[in-house]
């Protein structure tokens, strides 16, 4: 089995506003899916030091208005935690918040045609977020783009309790 993954993800709701069904839907998919197929790789610490190897626990956070990577390992032994600055994610996370809405509320009185391009847009938008937290997280953590997908979108569900 590969070590370079998350083997359980936690999100600490402490402070986080109740979610919306759609929300908690888009929460509880993501988390599947990426348990199910992820990549997760920690570079060697300074001078060489090994990282403890994985699989990770992952609980992800925001404290002090910064999104918070805390990594153990299975075994529950702490690894690490970084903080990235949300400001870069602020803009794509407005716009995947907006075009959901939009999705939610077509996929009810639209038809089939219009549904796809609000759904294309919609993925141009969760791509670019997974681009965003692809280059934040350089040097701290190694993510393939569909796990970088799947945390952006849990980074989403951070934001609107946020």
């Amino acid at each position: 089995m590969n070590a370079n993954r998350i083997c359980h993800i936690e999100i600490d709701q402490t402070h986080l506003a109740a979610p919306t069904p759609e929300i908690e839907q888009e929460r509880k998919v993501a988390i599947f899916d990426l348990l199910e197929d992820n990549s997760f790789a920690l570079p060697e610490r300074h001078e060489g030091e090994a990282i403890p190897e994985g699989p990770y626990r992952l609980l992800l956070a925001i404290r002090e208005r910064r999104l918070v990577f805390d990594i153990a390992t299975q075994g529950n032994d702490k690894v690490g935690e970084f903080h990235l600055s949300l400001s870069p994610f602020r803009q794509v996370v407005k716009d995947y918040f907006q075009i959901c809405e939009s999705y939610f509320s077509a996929v009810k009185t639209m038809p089939p045609s219009q549904i796809e391009a609000i759904d294309m847009a919609r993925r141009g938008i969760h791509n670019e977020g997974a681009r965003v937290l692809q280059e934040r997280l350089e040097g701290k953590a190694a993510v393939d783009i569909d796990t970088a997908r799947r945390l952006f979108t849990l980074i989403c569900v951070l934001h609107f309790g946020g």
